[in-house]
């Protein structure tokens, strides 16, 4: 871990980035065509943990595909995009190109180097979390920083056989620890797991 990293991690106390998220049963959390048809079949997320999640979330982080699929999936009758964006937190949006905005929305559009666009997100959450929402890249990137801290995954009962990788990195030594397995009906299946740093990460 860097000196920065380790500072910013002290000044953050309790607050924790998590990866939250679903993903087919073969790793993949949207399909070859961006899709989430494959879960939305599934079931209601209010009967998952994600109500209880959400509340504890004050910063929000994404992809350009991510919040793409988010302005397409709420377009209002007559209209192109949403009147007012998803969600009340503060979002940030990592992209390289240039995406349509929605007026009044608290996101701001960024690219390039995770750590300073952290640093003011943990400003903002204050003692609540930062929710990186997607993709699996971007979760990587804040792994690679040392400022990932939790993976919460929900497996459903699907395979999918292609699509976008749930978290394309190899993470083998140290292993993530488990904290915990949770069933949701017959669809669902929750796996928490905390970033465990090896001890040279952790002595810088």
């Amino acid at each position: 871990m860097t000196k920065v990293a380790a500072f910013y991690q002290n000044l953050m106390h309790d607050m924790k980035t998590q990866y939250y998220t679903a993903s087919s049963l073969d790793g993949f959390i949207a399909d070859s065509n961006n899709s989430l048809d494959w879960l939305l079949q599934l079931g209601n997320v209010s009967e998952t943990s994600y109500p209880q999640f959400f509340s504890e979330v004050g910063a929000i982080a994404m992809g350009s595909t991510t919040y793409e699929w988010i302005l397409n999936h709420h377009k209002i009758e007559h209209g192109e995009y949403p009147k007012t964006w998803v969600y009340q937190q503060p979002t940030w949006v990592f992209s390289s190109r240039t995406l349509p905005t929605i007026d009044g929305a608290n996101v701001h559009f960024v690219k390039g180097d995770v750590q300073p666009v952290h640093a003011e997100m943990a400003k903002v959450a204050g003692d609540k979390n930062i929710w990186l929402v997607g993709g699996g890249d971007l979760a990587g990137q804040f792994f690679d920083a040392d400022l990932l801290d939790e993976i919460i995954v929900t497996i459903a009962s699907v395979t999918l056989g292609s699509g976008a990788p749930l978290l394309p990195r190899v993470i083998t030594t140290p292993p993530l620890k488990l904290l915990s397995a949770t069933t949701y009906g017959t669809a669902f299946a929750e796996l928490r797991y905390e970033i465990c740093r090896s001890k040279a990460s952790t002595a810088s």
